[in-house]
Protein backbone atom coordinates (compact mmCIF):
# COMPACT_ATOMS: atom_id res chain seq x y z
CA UNK A 1 0.00 0.00 0.00
CA UNK A 2 1.58 3.48 -0.77
CA UNK A 3 -0.34 7.07 -0.48
CA UNK A 4 0.60 9.93 -2.80
CA UNK A 5 -0.97 13.42 -2.00
CA UNK A 6 -2.73 13.09 -5.49
CA UNK A 7 -4.28 9.46 -4.55
CA UNK A 8 -5.09 10.79 -0.69
CA UNK A 9 -6.71 14.22 -2.02
CA UNK A 10 -9.15 12.56 -4.05
CA UNK A 11 -10.56 11.35 -0.39
CA UNK A 12 -11.35 14.62 0.87
CA UNK A 13 -15.23 14.81 -0.11
CA UNK A 14 -15.55 11.46 1.13
CA UNK A 15 -18.44 11.14 3.55
CA UNK A 16 -16.26 11.06 6.66
CA UNK A 17 -16.71 9.03 9.05
CA UNK A 18 -16.61 6.10 7.17
CA UNK A 19 -16.23 2.26 6.96
CA UNK A 20 -13.64 0.49 4.88
CA UNK A 21 -16.57 -0.30 2.35
CA UNK A 22 -18.16 3.05 2.16
CA UNK A 23 -14.51 4.47 1.31
CA UNK A 24 -14.54 2.01 -1.27
CA UNK A 25 -17.58 2.27 -2.97
CA UNK A 26 -17.00 6.07 -2.40
CA UNK A 27 -13.81 5.89 -4.56
CA UNK A 28 -15.10 3.69 -7.40
CA UNK A 29 -18.68 5.89 -7.66
CA UNK A 30 -16.34 9.11 -7.58
CA UNK A 31 -14.31 7.81 -10.60
CA UNK A 32 -10.82 7.80 -8.33
CA UNK A 33 -7.85 5.94 -9.95
CA UNK A 34 -7.72 2.17 -9.22
CA UNK A 35 -4.56 2.68 -6.91
CA UNK A 36 -7.02 4.46 -4.12
CA UNK A 37 -9.48 1.62 -3.93
CA UNK A 38 -6.60 -0.99 -3.88
CA UNK A 39 -4.54 1.07 -1.19
CA UNK A 40 -8.35 0.95 0.72
CA UNK A 41 -8.05 -2.83 0.36
CA UNK A 42 -4.95 -3.49 2.02
CA UNK A 43 -6.21 -1.48 5.07
CA UNK A 44 -6.43 -3.38 8.13
CA UNK A 45 -9.38 -3.50 9.92
CA UNK A 46 -8.81 -3.95 14.48
CA UNK A 47 -12.66 -4.62 14.45
CA UNK A 48 -15.72 -5.70 11.66
CA UNK A 49 -17.24 -2.60 10.52
CA UNK A 50 -14.06 -0.23 11.78
CA UNK A 51 -14.72 3.71 11.02
CA UNK A 52 -12.33 5.88 10.05
CA UNK A 53 -12.71 9.61 11.05
CA UNK A 54 -10.87 11.37 8.50
CA UNK A 55 -7.83 11.15 5.72
CA UNK A 56 -4.95 11.12 8.64
CA UNK A 57 -6.53 8.30 10.39
CA UNK A 58 -5.40 5.95 7.24
CA UNK A 59 -2.54 8.37 5.99
CA UNK A 60 -0.64 10.11 8.95
CA UNK A 61 1.25 11.97 6.81
CA UNK A 62 -1.21 13.90 4.92
CA UNK A 63 -0.82 17.29 4.95
CA UNK A 64 -3.52 19.64 6.84
CA UNK A 65 -4.38 23.38 5.72
CA UNK A 66 -1.82 24.66 8.25
CA UNK A 67 1.05 23.06 5.97
CA UNK A 68 0.31 25.29 3.75
CA UNK A 69 0.75 28.80 5.44
CA UNK A 70 1.20 31.81 3.04
CA UNK A 71 0.23 35.15 4.10
CA UNK A 72 -3.28 36.23 1.60
CA UNK A 73 -2.86 40.06 2.68
CA UNK A 74 0.38 39.32 -0.02
CA UNK A 75 -1.59 38.83 -2.50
Amino acid sequence: MYWTLELASKLEDAPWPATKEELIDFAIRSGAPMEVAENLQELVEEEEGQVWENIEEIWPDYPSKEDFFFNEDEY
